[in-house]
């Protein structure tokens, strides 16, 4: 994937991207475990601190923000918003 059609980055704040991308927080809650989106810190914790805390590495963290553009970048192309865009 070019850079440039990245949607997702390691240093969005984890509300700001549920915000955004409102179906994203079950893939973040199912496949991630990110159960806490909607606590306090994730109103100023970015991506990739939050996925430090649940115990991620740097490499499954990459991987992770790989998948979530993957999974944006396929609902625009095919014309299926899930995630509000």
């Amino acid at each position: 994937m070019k850079k440039e059609e990245k949607l997702i980055s390691k240093d969005m704040v984890i509300a700001e991207l549920v915000e955004k991308y409102p179906d994203l927080a079950m893939v973040l809650v199912e496949d991630y475990g990110f159960h806490c989106i909607g606590c306090f810190a994730s109103g100023m914790e970015t991506l990739e601190q939050g996925a430090m805390v649940h115990g991620m590495g740097k490499e499954d963290i990459k991987v992770m923000i790989e998948n979530l553009n993957e999974l944006l970048m396929s609902e625009k192309n095919s014309g299926k918003s899930k995630t509000g865009n």
